[in-house]
């Protein structure tokens, strides 16, 4: 089974003559156990294409399916259900809550979900200790550093055990030592099943991915395996 698919997905800004092109008739596949890098330069597309993939920018015609659910055809509560099932989202600025503790801040997914609040506390704590942050969880974002911070980030994105997650630039604004760190753990996290899609301008992240997928002008232009890679489902 396909875990992500689009048909033919495109997405306009504007209107009349000063209509921008952010996406291009993309037909994609994205199988169960992928890590695939996004690429491209800025504007080409990148960050439109995860967000559309996650159900967050409506596209202007074409379809995104999630486990056989065209995401666009279903209300908007379907939608957010299948978002919370399905995806984690990691975002370069990281959108932490400043006055919530980094247990507190990991917990809103699980509160979201429903979930009893003494397994909330469980599963952000476990979720904290996986990504090495168990002495600071009770640390509001600004006690913590940058790179602790999209650790908190990413254990939040995780805490209701997506099976895909979409990250935006999750590198982008880290030094090179705490960024390799965060990228051990996507790995991990690969390791595990868990299906990854990463936007970055950064060559060396890209090259850990699976798949490679270059976006030029709203286009794909490239889509190449890495060694070792995952084969995409056929569409």
């Amino acid at each position: 089974m396909t875990t992500i698919r689009t048909e033919a997905l495109t997405k306009t800004y504007g209107r009349g003559k000063k209509e921008v092109a952010g996406l291009r008739d993309v037909n994609l596949a994205i199988a169960p156990g992928e890590f695939v890098a996004i690429v491209g330069p800025s504007g080409s597309g990148k960050s439109t294409l995860l967000l559309s993939l996650g159900g967050l920018i409506r596209p202007s015609s074409g379809a995104v399916f999630v486990e056989d659910t065209s995401v666009y055809d279903v209300d908007a509560s379907t939608r957010i259900a299948l978002r919370r099932s399905h995806i984690g989202f990691l975002f370069q600025t990281f959108n932490l809550v400043p006055y919530l503790t980094a247990l507190e801040n990991v917990q809103i997914p699980l509160m979201v979900a429903g979930t009893s609040p003494a397994e909330q506390r469980e599963k952000a704590a476990s979720m904290l200790e996986r990504v090495g942050l168990e002495e600071r969880m009770l640390h509001k974002p600004a006690e913590l550093s940058i790179g602790q911070q999209q650790r908190v980030a990413l254990a939040r994105a995780m805490a209701n055990s997506p099976s895909v997650l979409l990250a935006d630039e999750p590198t982008g604004n880290l030094d090179p030592s705490t960024a390799e760190n965060v990228m051990t753990m996507f790995h991990a996290l690969h390791a595990d099943g868990v299906t990854l899609v990463m936007v970055t301008h950064d060559p060396r992240m890209a090259a850990t991915a699976s798949r490679t997928l270059e976006l030029v002008d709203g286009r794909i232009c490239r889509d190449s395996l890495q060694p070792g890679g995952v084969t995409p489902a056929t569409m």
